[in-house]
């Protein structure tokens, strides 16, 4: 078993679990969507800080660089990505927002190694793009405004800032505490959002069912499937770990087949294997060599210590935005 396996298996658990979330959507649709978020995240922020407490972890010292980071991943990652998600829906089709913010991995590909000063790799670049249209095919194109074509992007951008803002964070926090505190800072944020778009109606509490699809959503789609993304991220690096997120769709064809939810359409297993095939020839590249440590890098062992999900897919259907982010 080589060094990139275990943080392999943990990028692509982490996927398929927000793939999941496609599952609980439907006891979900009536809920204000980011007041809805906001209880995700503050679930999640309170198991994953419980357990900061129980493991002592040293307290590390955060530098004013280090608290921007963090408020910038909070708000742009988690709750910016929310955000724009939410209003794009309203200009733009499902599928074609699935399609802008499934090209991730081909973004994180590119961008990834120029935030450590290397050059993207031609092989890794090469395997996202097939991902990414792997995801494609699973999506579907779609239709849209411009307008909401650039409220995608900003989902998009949302999605990138949500790993490369973690990545200088990883070293001094470990992948418990970059999970732990976003998650807490982007609550306020959200509610914040949810009251002026939608009003002081929007702050309702949950009934019975929806409190138990947020508790998924909290425990295993947000708590599990982060500190899973942000380990692997700190030892695959952004290239490497950003091939997973084609893993959504497939999550979500498994799912919902499983639970007798729908049918695989005749899009959905075609753009599974070509998803399948991007992340095999992307995870064959052989190891760099050099300072692998740092993080962004492959590392030969764990250090010390998750659509936001994506937009999901369901089998059968084009698209489907989930709330699940």
């Amino acid at each position: 078993m080589n060094s990139s396996t275990i943080p392999a298996a943990g990028a692509a658990a982490a996927m398929l679990l927000v793939g999941t979330s496609t599952a609980v959507s439907a006891t979900i649709a009536d809920y204000p969507v980011l007041n809805g978020q906001a209880l995700r995240y503050a679930l999640a922020a309170a198991i994953l800080l419980a357990v900061v407490r129980h493991r002592r972890l040293p307290r590390a010292h955060l530098t004013p660089r280090d608290y921007l980071l963090l408020l910038a991943l909070a708000a742009t990652g988690l709750a910016g990505f929310n955000i724009f998600l939410v209003e794009a829906t309203r200009h733009a089709s499902p599928a074609m927002i699935g399609t802008v913010v499934g090209a991730i991995p081909i973004v994180l590909a590119l961008v990834g190694p120029l935030t450590e000063r290397r050059r993207p790799a031609a092989r890794t670049v090469g395997a996202a793009a097939v991902v990414t249209l792997g995801a494609a095919v699973a999506a579907g194109l779609g239709g849209g405004s411009l307008r909401g074509v650039l409220l995608s992007l900003g989902a998009l951008g949302g999605e990138v800032a949500f790993s490369l803002l973690a990545l200088p964070l990883l070293p001094k926090l470990g992948p418990i505490r970059v999970a732990a505190y976003p998650a807490a800072l982007a609550v306020p944020v959200l509610l914040t959002a949810s009251i002026t778009l939608d009003g002081t109606n929007s702050l309702r509490l949950p009934t019975l069912t929806e409190a138990a699809a947020f508790g998924y959503l909290g425990v295993l789609v947000t708590a599990t499937a982060f500190f899973l993304w942000y380990d692997a991220l700190r030892r695959l690096g952004a290239a490497h770990a950003g091939l997973f997120a084609g893993l959504v769709p497939v999550g979500a064809l498994v799912t919902t087949i499983a639970l007798g939810l729908g049918e695989a359409g005749p899009a959905d297993v075609p753009g599974a294997l070509i998803v399948a095939t991007g992340v095999l020839i992307g995870m064959r590249q052989p190891t760099p060599t050099g300072s692998a440590q740092q993080v962004g890098r492959p590392a030969q062992h764990s250090r010390a210590e998750a659509v936001r999900g994506l937009p999901a897919w369901r089998p059968g259907c084009k698209a489907e935005t989930t709330t699940a982010t």
